[in-house]
């Protein structure tokens, strides 16, 4: 039944293929002593207005491309500009023209320079769907950024500036989308939501962003969809999957499409580990952005997803070899059981945006998001801790050969869990001259299922092992220990939690000048309101946060080009349903929002290197953190203690150098440093899981002089080494060491064989294709050995406990083809 609507939604989107939103240019046509002239041509292609007899004038451009504008008038010399503005931006110019004077041959105005002043960093999609990575889309690039790091190339999660995966916030088309709750590793994550084939804007704020965005402590991705301009299709295949985007325009211009299905396979990435297993994993969906605009003034969108995770998992047999060059020990593991997770999700959206005049924009957005999970495994691994040979004489050369401990552990869960998320929001910004007012009030209905069944048992040489709590007092031979047999570690639940949230902001923007100096000013407050309900929930009051927020750029009227940025506030980050559950799977309705005072400081510095444009971006950041609840990361997998018990602080600084390294290409480097610490009852601090101290990123886009259509792609990081977690039931305190530090270079090599600028001859069968990009990457070109967690296995012959490094992936080649029409 559920491919039978999948195909009906696919038929309907394309049976509909549509148009798309225009932008609108307008203002007054005015000659050198300032009065205004009728009958003005401004044109453009082959469309074109005039000027009334005030001078006024509006007309429509296609948006999103670079548009030719010509306004002349009979006896004045022309003006002629180029302009790209975003879907329904509205650009007001006043051209005067003159009699004696030459025009500036070209103008290039963007919508581009809102976004530098609010520190919003703007990524091109096109560098997003070429950018080699094992997990390719936004994250992937995200990861190259100052700031932003993960230390897992198979997990689409990110940390920000000492934040977790649970601290950022997603929006698509300004709708707020959502992550499955039970994902653990990276492997099982398979798709992220975000379709690169569907996206045209990227904007991503690391901090000090403004009220209008919702209630995080670290982070927003603000991505916009694509309208298509005209019928069209891509194709994009892998090893690792495909994808299929479609896009079109209807003749009338009111309706407009575009939809895509992604599949991926992780088999040729796990496969590639020390590990010996049986990977049957199967990650598909659907995706579809339709509008509809009934009057110049009103459109409607919907935005739908569908998506289906199948995730089948039999280990077999592990090697991991550690310690040093001359002492090499290794850990074998023979498995038995499988584990088998199923994932699915459903998310719809309707936009309604009603321009009500010149000024003023009314929205209201409504969404629904239904995930039903399961995580099922029954695995037992038998494990043996040795010595290896290294005699590279010797027939055994890489073998254990001298046993030092063995054991077993069996790990059981059957974890189901279903959620159902409502929201209803309002959104309206008012215009007048140089000022902004924005506001907007959103009701939240959360209704979370969950059944947590889990437990580990850790076995040595035919024993049990208890958890070392208090009341297992073990008095043998005297007193025989005649209790049941209990499992290590465990947590087994059943709950039904309610939650309803009302939250607004309002805020204030306004562009200005002191003497020569542009400057530009915002200043808002959110609030947020929440209660917990539900059957299996202890009843509590209600809770409400405010959080005030500013920011402040200005320019100078230097000859150097430079912006100073200064922006922060209080932010707070009332509890979701994972940060509500506690280690035993006990909702606990007391816990409190996380609060952060942030302060940031800011500067762009833009300058000309080599004839070409580049630009140095510099943030300093300090975050004070309170009623911080802890929290450990095991893999992806976010498990919270649900108590606000903890301070914290987060500082560092950003760099990043971005331009043309290479003439018609971007490039960067980016550099960052972080100190993030918490403070657990007082005891002092100590790292907090997300420390990562240094953090290098390139990406390096080059081609060959001699053979353009040969290009070159290079992502590259380097991270200093994260906390590495400790053993169950370890006091955090006693373990500080750090995994070893991540090193990651991912290269993409590809060839354009047609694209625009590059035709065959007429009628040749390849110029059916509009692009037609046929490439090999290559993931990890070093082969480095990054670790993404421990294992503590004890060794009964030198009672020591070892912290084994659980490998990421190693070098792997794939093939790739990108296709449009």
């Amino acid at each position: 039944m559920k491919n039978q609507y999948l195909l009906l939604l696919t038929c309907f989107i394309l049976s509909t293929i549509v148009s798309a939103q225009d932008a609108i240019l307008k203002g007054v046509v005015l000659d050198e002593n300032n009065i205004p002239l009728q009958g003005a041509n401004v044109s453009f292609d082959n469309s074109g207005t005039q000027s009334n007899k005030n001078g006024v004038y509006e007309i429509a451009i296609p948006s999103n491309q670079e548009v030719t504008i010509t306004i002349s008038y009979i006896g004045l010399k022309n003006i002629q500009f180029i302009i790209n503005l975003e879907e329904n931006q509205e650009y007001e110019f006043n051209p005067v023209l003159k009699t004696d004077v030459e025009q500036i041959s070209e103008v290039v105005i963007s919508g581009r320079e809102r976004k530098t002043v609010e520190g919003i960093t703007i990524l091109d999609p096109e560098t997003i769907r070429t950018t080699p990575s094992a997990n390719a889309g936004v994250e992937g690039l995200l990861k190259s950024l100052p700031g932003v790091s993960s230390n897992n190339e198979l997990s689409t999660q990110y940390s920000v500036r000492g934040g977790n995966f649970d601290e950022n916030l997603v929006y698509v088309n300004e709708i707020e989308v959502y992550r499955p709750f039970l994902i653990r590793s990276g492997q099982q994550e398979g798709l992220s939501f975000v379709n690169t084939d569907l996206v045209r804007n990227v904007d991503f704020s690391a901090g000090g962003f403004q009220a209008k965005y919702g209630d995080r402590l670290s982070s927003v991705l603000d991505i916009t969809y694509k309208r298509p301009t005209r019928l069209g299709a891509s194709l994009d295949a892998s090893l690792l999957g495909g994808s299929i985007a479609v896009e079109g325009i209807s003749k009338d211009k009111k309706l407009a499409a575009i939809a895509g299905i992604r599949y991926r396979n992780n088999s040729l990435l796990v496969n590639s580990r020390n590990t010996e297993v049986n990977f049957q994993p199967r990650f598909a969906d659907i995706q579809t952005y339709i509008s509809y605009n009934f009057t110049k003034k009103f459109e409607l969108g919907f935005l739908g997803s569908l998506a289906s995770n199948s995730y089948d998992y039999e280990p077999l047999s592990e090697q991991i070899n550690f310690g040093t060059l001359q002492t090499v020990q290794a850990l074998t593991v023979r498995y038995q059981g499988q584990e088998e997770d199923q994932y699915d999700t459903y998310f719809g959206a309707l936009k309604g945006t009603y321009l009500v005049n010149d000024n003023l924009t009314l929205k209201l957005i409504a969404s629904g998001y239904h995930t039903q999970e399961q995580e099922h495994f029954d695995i037992l691994a038998t494990y043996a801790l040795g010595t290896v040979n290294t005699d590279i004489g010797s027939e055994n050369l890489g073998e254990v050969e001298f046993s030092e401990g063995a054991g077993s552990q069996l790990t059981h869960a059957r974890n189901d869990l279903d959620a159902l998320i409502f929201n209803i929001e309002h959104k309206g910004t008012y215009l007048s001259d140089q000022h902004q007012f924005d506001w907007g009030i959103k009701y939240t209905s959360e209704d979370i299922r969950d059944r947590l069944q889990e437990y580990e048992i850790v076995d040595s040489t035919g024993f049990s092992i208890r958890p070392p709590l208090a009341e297992f007092i073990n008095d043998q031979p005297y007193t025989p220990f005649a209790s049941p047999i209990v499992p290590f570690t465990g947590a087994r639940a059943i709950n039904d939690t309610k939650i309803d949230r009302i939250s607004g902001y309002a805020q204030y923007s306004i562009r200005s000048a002191i003497k020569d100096n542009e400057i530009w000013a915002n200043i808002g407050v959110r609030a947020h309101n929440w209660n917990i309900s539900g059957d299996t929930v202890e009843s509590s009051d209600s809770q409400i946060v405010f959080s005030p927020r500013a920011q402040f750029a200005i320019k100078p009227n230097w000859k150097t080009d430079m912006i100073f940025r200064l922006s922060g506030g209080w932010y707070h980050q009332p509890p979701f349903y994972r940060e509500l559950r506690d280690s035993l799977g006990v909702v606990r309705p007391e816990v409190k929002a996380q609060q952060s005072i942030q302060v940031v400081l800011g500067n762009d510095y833009s300058f000309l290197l080599w004839k070409r444009p580049f630009k140095l971006t510099t943030e300093v950041y300090y975050k004070k953190l309170t009623d911080v609840n802890p929290y450990t990361i095991e893999n992806v997998r976010i498990r919270y203690r649900a108590r606000n018990n903890a301070e914290a602080f987060a500082q560092g600084i950003d760099l990043r150098l971005n331009g043309e390294f290479v003439p018609g290409t971007e490039s960067w480097v980016s550099l960052g440093y972080l100190k993030t610490e918490e403070n657990i009852d007082n005891r002092g601090y100590i790292s907090r899981p997300t420390d990562q101290r240094l953090k290098v990123g390139v990406l390096f886009q080059d081609y060959v002089p001699t053979i353009p259509s040969l290009k070159m792609y290079l992502n590259m990081v380097y991270q200093t080494g994260m906390p590495g977690g400790s053993p169950s039931y370890a006091d955090p305190y006693d373990f500080q060491t750090r995994l070893r530090d991540y090193r990651r270079a991912d290269l993409g090599v590809s060839y354009v064989v047609v694209d625009p600028n590059k035709r065959m001859r007429k009628g040749h069968f390849l110029n059916t294709f509009r692009e037609l990009n046929i490439g090999i990457e290559i993931f990890n070109i070093f082969d480095n050995q990054n670790a993404i967690t421990n294992t503590f296995v004890r060794d009964a012959a030198s009672r020591r406990q070892f912290a084994i490094p659980n490998f990421l992936t190693p070098r792997v080649f794939n093939v790739r083809v990108r296709m449009k029409f």
